[in-house]
């Protein structure tokens, strides 16, 4: 995104962290609301909260060196049973997947979205094509991310090295991690021209629904 902070890069007249807020605030299962930002973004962000009126969000703290870092700041300040961890920069989430990965949680423990892989995923030695993996077996994972609270705390207690997601902290702990079925228009902005399709969507939907 040539440096530019993408969760405040503007999708039909607002930042993309409204809209990622705004399928939460809507969700009537979801009872608060923590938003983990840089410490650049904690004056604007708190800015565009209150002046869209996200009465729900609980809290705005700083996040950490790492993504795993910032969960856990976020961690600190959640009350309920269940959780749901989403990325600010997929605005395109819906009710439906919120409702989706949230009970599946409630059933299982822990619940993520994701959708069958339609590439072909090969892995590189040197330059050269080192395998083909099995399409079949292969599924994109996407947020948000449900756990129990408790489940996901004492997961990240035990943890010391990297993690690319929630999910994988919880695997490594020993507990099963569930699958529900993702969107593929729930697509995290990373590109300008995921920007400009993100855009696209949103006007297509009139707004998240």
């Amino acid at each position: 995104m040539g440096g530019a902070d993408k969760l405040f890069r503007q999708a039909c007249s607002k930042p993309l962290l409204y809209w990622s807020l705004l399928a939460f605030e809507n969700s009537p299962l979801v009872d608060e609301i923590v938003v983990v930002l840089n410490k650049t973004n904690i004056t604007p962000g708190r800015k565009m909260i209150s002046k869209e009126g996200f009465c729900k969000v609980r809290a705005i703290v700083h996040g950490g060196m790492r993504r795993q870092d910032s969960v856990v700041h976020g961690l600190a300040h959640v009350s309920g049973r269940i959780v749901l961890i989403h990325d600010g920069a997929r605005p395109m989430v819906s009710l439906d997947l919120i409702r989706a990965v949230a009970e599946g949680a409630q059933r299982h423990g822990a619940c993520i979205p994701a959708v069958a892989v339609t590439d072909t995923i090969k892995t590189e030695l040197n330059g050269f094509v080192s395998r083909t993996m099995p399409r079949t077996d292969l599924r994109a994972v996407q947020t948000p991310q449900a756990f129990s609270t408790e489940l996901l705390r004492m997961a990240y207690q035990h943890f010391t090295s990297e993690a690319t997601d929630d999910a994988q902290v919880v695997e490594i702990s020993g507990a099963k991690v569930s699958l529900t079925e993702g969107s593929y228009d729930n697509i995290k902005v990373t590109t300008p021209s995921d920007l400009e399709l993100v855009r696209t969507l949103i006007r297509k939907r009139g707004g998240v629904k």
